[in-house]
């Protein structure tokens, strides 16, 4: 009662044990777990060091040799004949008789010279905790009277050691925990564990031994796990980065810890992650959780090549280090967060800086001023000095007169191309076999009329950039065509055979849905997708109303200077009116309603009265125009799979103009026989032009 210091109290005891027992060798087994021991032994009276567990053996000293340290064994490694056990053990009076020296603990016996030996539990009838044992270097040293003095010391000695179990555990635990806080300073020292992780490693050892230590993140999408950080060897050559995980072992990541005694009798190959345990040559293991805002985020595995290191109190310290490790992992996301903002706003004022330049740039080249005030606009700017720099395909989508075409003469400006040709086709304006022939160029004699040979558009803008408007309104035939340039970056003028390079960037616009034109098999897939690498979006101006008094300002500016007769200003009802007015026409309308206005006001205020009272009408071609005077109003025709097509609105006479379009079309297309070559003369409008009403109108 005077001491806990298991040491002092053994050697009390063995001091009085002498007295009435004669014996060279005095040792006490503890028992772990039912199947392993620890073994301290002491050689009376020259040995009085104690050690109070296999992880506290001195540096450089084998256990082997040293009967004084402790050491961990299974059962098993005894005889039966010698094997500690609950009940007592007959007596051996001549261990050269009945030892086994095949067995590691009847060997050292024999080794250390012991020729009798005698053996008592600490309690008959409790749970096996261990006992004593004694030994002398003669035969026949012990007595039946000797084992009846032995047991009730034994079990004097089994209360001090358990007494001396309990304290010296929580006296470690306190010393292990206070050691694991010094290694906050460690884990300091950078915001990257995996710079710190071997260190982190090394202070760790001392106080939870380990031949391997691995942080992992768990990825739960791919149900896996990525390893992160490993400090230490194994016999693994070549591990994984990422361990597919079962659905079992998942659910067992988020479990408080995992411990294992003996790795390969605990554990079957059949999963990735067992073979890559077993592979590591290890035999213990112990793994706790790395939480996260209280989810598990990874783990921290401990091994060590001994059996059965690792028990429940290991768990609170390896849990201890595995939130210290959690939260350097929180101020590195936290710390990777901010650097990505960081960058991210860099990045935004370098191209809120690109694009400005480049604005200034096309200005100061008299190529009209950029304006737009809108985040919708200014998305589309951004676009633009995002990809600028870049060769990449630009497709650029919107409504007529939305401004596509600025979009596109600013990619070309903001690209190494600027000094080059920007090269622009309406695909929309010319009838097929002329778009080929502007498109490749032609050689001459090649069709009748071509009396020279052209140079194509896209020879024109060789080291440039090519800008296709319109580009749902070219043909089958010259899509097929235009996409070998996509795709080879070759093409051959009409009527030629000889091979040419283009080194063009293309940049194409359209006002149409192509989703729906390749529904409708007028636009080729594999053309949509060479095409739309990079699409830029430019919203109509209805949905960007900022946009329209700063456009205004520069329209009146612009025109009023080219026209000489600048307006003294716009009255308020004719910014209400503008601002208010949907503009079918967008930006073009915008304009053209300005100009008009310039001219109506004379020099003066622009008001309301000025601006245009109706949207204007699309333009419908002359020669159809004539007919549409003469023909009778029409109710809109159903169209080939019974839906009616659509149709603007009548007319003020009444006329709906759709249906008498679509009449006429119907009409053109019927009287040729299906030749839309000779329907589209009929009606005075280019192939392009009458494949977009077939379209539009459904007709088959």
């Amino acid at each position: 009662s005077e001491t806990l210091e298991l040491q002092d109290v053994f050697g009390r005891i063995a001091n009085s044990v002498r007295r009435v027992i004669p014996f060279d060798h005095m040792g006490v087994v503890r028992i772990q777990g039912g199947k392993w021991a620890i073994k301290h032994a002491a050689t009376y009276p020259d040995c009085t060091r104690w050690t109070a567990s296999p992880s506290e053996r001195p540096a450089g000293e084998s256990p082997d040799d040293d009967p004084c340290v402790a050491r961990l064994c299974e059962l098993t490694t005894w005889s039966p004949r010698m094997r500690p056990r609950p009940g007592p053990i007959r007596r051996i009076d001549d261990t050269f008789a009945e030892l086994d020296p095949s067995f590691r603990g009847d060997s050292e016996i024999l080794r250390a010279g012991a020729r009798s030996t005698m053996w008592e539990p600490f309690r008959a009838g409790e749970p096996f905790r261990g006992g004593v044992w004694l030994s002398a270097y003669r035969t026949n040293a012990f007595a039946d009277e000797h084992q009846e003095m032995l047991r009730p010391i034994a079990a004097l000695l089994g209360t001090a050691v358990e007494h001396w179990r309990l304290w010296d555990t929580e006296r470690r635990r306190r010393d292990r925990l206070d050691r694991i806080e010094t290694l906050l300073g460690t884990l300091a020292e950078s915001l990257d564990i995996r710079v710190v992780f071997d260190r982190i490693s090394e202070a760790t050892k001392p106080i939870l031994p380990h031949g391997l230590m691995v942080l992992s993140e768990m990825k739960l999408e791919a149900r896996a796990f990525d390893v992160v950080a490993v400090a230490g060897t194994s016999d693994l050559v070549g591990a994984p980065k990422r361990v597919p995980l079962t659905d079992e072992e998942c659910s067992r990541r988020a479990i408080e810890f995992e411990l294992m005694r003996d790795i390969p009798s605990e554990l079957e190959p059949g999963t990735e992650r067992n073979r890559l345990l077993l592979a590591t040559g290890m035999r213990s293991w112990l793994r706790v959780p790395v939480r996260l805002a209280g989810e598990a985020h990874g783990s921290l595995s401990f091994f060590h090549r001994e059996p059965a290191r690792y028990d429940e109190g290991d768990v609170e310290i390896a849990t201890r280090l595995a939130d210290r490790v959690a939260l350097m992992l929180s101020h590195q996301r936290l710390a990777e967060e901010a650097r990505v903002a960081t960058e991210a706003r860099e990045r935004a004022e370098r191209l809120e800086e690109t694009v400005e330049t480049l604005v200034r740039e096309v200005a100061s080249r008299g190529r009209g001023r950029i304006v737009g005030d809108s985040p919708a606009w200014k998305d589309a700017l951004m676009a633009v000095g995002r990809v600028a720099s870049s060769d990449t395909t630009v497709l650029i989508t919107g409504e007529s007169g939305t401004g596509k075409e600025v979009i596109a003469n600013l990619t070309h400006q903001g690209s190494p191309r600027a000094g080059k040709p920007f090269v622009a086709i309406n695909c929309a304006a010319l009838p097929e076999q002329l778009l080929e022939s502007e498109l490749f160029g032609h050689e001459k004699g090649a069709f009748t009329g071509a009396i020279a040979t052209k140079i194509g558009r896209i020879e024109q803008a060789s080291g440039g950039t090519l800008f296709l408007d319109e580009i749902a309104e070219m043909s089958p035939q010259v899509q097929a065509k235009f996409l070998r340039v996509l795709e080879q970056r070759e093409f051959q003028r009409v009527g030629g055979n000889r091979t040419i390079k283009a080194d063009v960037r293309v940049v194409a616009a359209t006002n149409r849905d192509l989703g729906t034109s390749i529904e409708r098999q007028t636009f080729r897939e594999d053309l949509y997708y060479r095409l739309n690498v990079f699409q830029i979006h430019i919203p109509p101006l209805r949905e960007r109303p900022d946009d329209i008094l700063p456009l205004t300002e520069i329209f009146l500016q612009d025109l009023g200077r080219s026209i000489g007769r600048p307006a003294a200003g716009i009255s308020r009802d004719a910014r209400e009116w503008l601002l208010s007015y949907p503009w079918p026409g967008n930006v073009r309308e915008l304009r053209n309603a300005i100009e008009r206005a310039i001219l109506l006001c004379d020099g003066g205020l622009i008001t309301h009265d000025h601006l245009p009272s109706t949207p204007a009408r699309p333009a419908v071609p002359a020669r159809l125009s004539a007919a549409l005077a003469a023909a009778p109003a029409a109710a809109p025709a159903p169209s080939s799979n019974g839906s009616s097509a659509p149709a603007p609105a009548s007319a003020p006479d009444g006329m709906n103009i759709g249906a008498v379009e679509r009449d006429l079309v119907a009409k053109a297309l019927e009287q040729s026989r299906g030749n839309k070559s000779q329907a589209a003369r009929v009606l005075g409008l280019s192939r392009a032009q009458l494949y977009s009403r077939i379209e539009k109108y459904r007709l088959q």
